[in-house]
């Protein structure tokens, strides 16, 4: 008997916006007797390379957690490395992300960081907002309850009444606001939850994990998720009949 072919209600093949936890860069190095932080910058580099895929394939926009809100918790050491490495990707990437007409935003509770980096950060985006190519946002001491919060609390501050509360309403406070909510859910690294990244926007998000770890993510694992993707029937609360197409 003839296998039964899925139709896929999306609007493209291509996921608008992709959201990444860019997990295994310390095991990645520990695997060949390397300081954790080795794998940090291997995974700089995985991440340039993702980005350029998004790009050429027409992903709008882009955002991986860089730096959790629980993060501040490992040992001091990898912590400093990993602002050292942040401070030194801010001044060395940003003029390429530029160049490629990429804009780049930064989400999170940025009052954790140093004011150079603040300033570098602060800079970035600025002399990037007006491309339009790519989106790509990077989560930095950034946790998804603590974005409901943040939002709840501008509403409270608003003066906003129980009765002019609704979904949408906080939607236009939490720091993702502008940007679509993610099509195409990415974790390396073998772990399968989501960590407090993007809680609300997750509701509808298509998750995939591989166990890949992430300075091993390349263009070709990158496609291997687009392709689970492209499989996936997006119901929204629908059925499938509802939402595939007339034969």
């Amino acid at each position: 008997m003839p296998t039964r072919k899925k139709h896929v209600n999306l609007a493209t093949d291509v996921p608008q916006h992709i959201a990444i936890i860019m997990d295994g860069n310390g095991r990645w190095a520990k695997r060949r007797l390397m300081p954790r932080v080795a794998g940090h910058r291997k995974g700089v580099e995985a991440l340039r390379e993702v980005i350029r895929c998004c790009a050429e394939r027409g992903v709008s926009h882009l955002t991986v957690f860089a730096f959790s809100s629980e993060n501040w918790r490992r040992p001091q050491e990898e912590v400093t490395l990993l602002m050292e490495l942040f401070l030194r990707a801010l001044e060395n990437e940003v003029a390429k992300l530029h160049e490629n007409g990429i804009r780049f935003r930064v989400i999170g509770d940025l009052s954790g960081f140093s004011e150079r980096i603040q300033a570098l950060i602060r800079d970035a985006e600025a002399l990037t907002r007006s491309n339009t190519r790519l989106t790509f946002t990077v989560a930095a001491n950034y946790g998804g309850r603590w974005d409901i919060v943040q939002a709840v609390r501008k509403l409270m501050a608003a003066g906003l009444t129980p009765e002019d509360m609704n979904e949408a309403v906080l939607a236009q406070q939490l720091s993702m606001a502008e940007a679509p909510e993610p099509d195409l859910f990415i974790r390396t690294g073998g772990e399968q939850r989501v960590s407090n990244f993007l809680l609300w926007q997750l509701a509808y998000t298509e998750l995939y994990f591989t166990d890949t770890l992430w300075p091993d993510f390349d263009a070709a694992a990158f496609d291997e998720a687009i392709a689970s993707y492209r499989t996936r029937e997006r119901r929204f609360g629908r059925t499938s009949e509802q939402v595939r197409p007339a034969s």
